[in-house]
């Protein structure tokens, strides 16, 4: 009956964010029970372009670091957010929720080039965040009673938070420099679908979610 019932809730979770939670869940996991180590899933340029270790293009983001109050604070907020932008913003857009994950991801790894992070799982959360407060301004936060907030600070608000759990100074600046740069992802993203909807009329599109059923 348990069973039955965390399959019936499982599959109720929209399939973009269903996978995406699944994928950094097993992932953790896979490094707890000794699997694969974090050696192998972090972001490095080098042995991605050199040694053809592809797959880091992908598994850098999802790993959150060693189960405990940081993973269960990354995951809450990731599976929130996502699922909340996939069954609000995007409902019935699923081909669009993974084109944004694209486009946001991989400009993401351009700027981790730059600021040398080596996971950048926490700063897409922070990004996903970041969305849903840019098309939710009205909304009021209350961070765990203590501060009250509309949904645009909200991003920020994580930020400190971080730094109050004791994060590492170098750590949080580098994150801070690929948090700052979280909006322009936004900003580009969001002005292209305006521009899209502008340019209808005229039939050109800047960037649009490919048509693979053509």
């Amino acid at each position: 009956m348990a069973y039955q019932t965390f399959r019936q809730e499982y599959l109720q979770v929209p399939p973009v964010t269903r996978a995406y939670t699944t994928a950094c869940v097993l992932t953790t996991a896979a490094v707890q029970l000794e699997l694969i180590t974090p050696f192998q899933l972090y972001f490095n340029p080098e042995l991605i372009f050199k040694h053809f270790q592809i797959w880091r293009l992908i598994t850098n983001y999802l790993f959150f670091g060693p189960v405990g109050f940081n993973f269960l604070f990354n995951m809450i907020f990731l599976y929130r957010y996502c699922r909340m932008l996939e069954e609000g913003s995007f409902r019935g857009r699923t081909a669009d929720f993974v084109f944004m994950f694209l486009f946001g991801g991989l400009l993401m790894t351009l700027f981790g080039l730059f600021v040398n992070l080596v996971f950048l799982g926490q700063a897409f959360t922070i990004m996903l965040v970041y969305v849903w407060s840019r098309r939710n301004p009205y909304v009021r936060m209350n961070f765990f009673g203590l501060l009250i907030f509309q949904a645009p600070f909200l991003p920020w608000v994580l930020m400190g938070f971080s730094l109050l759990l004791g994060n590492s100074i170098i750590v949080d600046l580098l994150e801070s420099q690929s948090i700052l740069k979280m909006p322009g992802i936004e900003y580009l993203y969001h002005k292209q679908q305006k521009m899209n909807l502008i340019s209808l009329d005229l039939g050109i599109s800047f960037l649009m979610t490919p048509n693979l059923r053509d």
